[in-house]
C-alpha cells in the first residue's frame, strides 16, 4: 500500500507547514484548526493510490473531507477573534519543544486515527457494513454540525453568560459534538471493513473515541465548566456524558 508512505510523507510536511504558519501568528492553537483539515489531506492523497471501486473512493474522500473542512472551519471562526487557547501558554515550552510534544504528536495521532480512511480506498465496495458507515457517518455529522450550532448560538447570547447549555442536543447528552466526532470515524471504520486489513484498523476508531470521552476531550473540558459554573454539577447528575440519553429526574439541591 504505498498510500501509506506517501499519506505519511505529506501528513508531515503539513504539519511543518502549520507549525510555521502558527510562529508567524504567534498563535500556537493554530494546531487545533489543522485537525480537521489534515484528515481531508491525508483523504485527498490516499485516493489516486487506492485499488478500490471508484464509487467506494469516492464516499470515502467526500464524507472524510466534508467532515474535516467543516470542523477546520467551525474553529478557526470560533477562535480567530479570541486570545490564544489558555493551554498552549500554561505549557510553558519553546519552540523545539512545542514542536515535539504537540505539533509532531498530533501528526502520530493524526496518521494513526487516519487509517480505516487510508485502507477503504482498497476496498472491495460498499456493501451492507459500508451503508451502515454512511447511516453512521451521517448521524454523527449532523450530531456535531448542530451542537457546535446550538452553542455557538447558547455563547453569543449575552443572557446565556454563567448558564449552562441544556437545551436542543445537549439535553441528552453533555457532549453531542464529541459523540457526533466518534461516530463519524465508527462510520468510516465501517466503510473500511470490506477487506480485513481494513477491518483491523479497528483501534483507530477507539483511539479516537477513548481521546474523547476519556482523554483530552471530554474530562478536561468538564474540569474548566465545573469551576466557572455552579449549575454544571447537577447538569452533570441528570445529563448522560457521551451517548444521548434521556435525562435524569434530579431533585435540585
Amino acid at each position: 500500500m504505498p498510500q501509506l508512505l506517501v499519506t505519511a510523507a505529506v501528513t508531515l510536511v503539513a504539519v511543518v507547514v502549520t507549525f510555521g504558519i502558527a510562529r508567524a501568528r504567534k498563535r500556537y492553537d493554530t494546531i487545533d484548526t489543522f485537525w480537521g483539515l489534515g484528515f481531508a489531506i491525508v483523504a485527498v492523497t490516499a485516493f489516486p493510490f487506492g485499488d478500490g471501486p471508484l464509487s467506494l473512493r469516492l464516499v470515502v474522500v467526500l464524507l472524510t473531507v466534508v467532515w474535516g473542512v467543516r470542523l477546520s472551519a467551525h474553529l478557526h471562526l470560533r477562535n480567530h477573534k479570541l486570545p490564544e487557547d489558555p493551554r498552549y501558554a500554561r505549557m510553558g515550552y519553546g519552540p523545539l519543544k512545542m514542536f515535539v510534544r504537540i505539533y509532531l504528536f498530533q501528526a502520530v495521532v493524526l496518521y494513526f486515527v487516519s487509517l480505516p480512511v487510508q485502507f477503504a480506498v482498497d476496498g472491495t465496495g460498499i456493501g451492507v457494513l459500508g451503508w451502515l458507515g454512511v447511516v453512521v457517518w451521517a448521524v454523527g455529522f449532523a450530531f456535531e454540525t448542530v451542537g457546535d450550532e446550538q452553542l455557538r448560538r447558547f455563547k453569543a447570547d449575552p443572557a446565556s453568560k454563567g448558564k449552562v447549555l441544556d437545551t436542543g442536543l445537549w439535553r441528552y447528552t453533555r457532549h453531542p459534538n464529541y459523540f457526533g466526532d466518534a461516530c463519524v470515524w465508527w462510520g468510516l471504520y465501517l466503510l473500511a471493513c470490506s477487506t480485513w486489513p481494513g477491518a483491523a484498523t479497528i483501534l483507530s476508531p477507539v483511539a479516537m473515541t477513548f481521546t474523547l470521552a476519556r482523554g483530552t476531550g471530554k474530562p478536561m473540558l468538564e474540569k474548566g465548566m465545573a469551576r466557572t459554573r455552579p449549575a454544571y454539577a447537577h447538569y452533570v447528575e441528570r445529563t448522560s456524558g457521551f451517548f444521548p440519553l434521556p435525562p435524569k429526574k434530579v431533585t435540585p439541591r
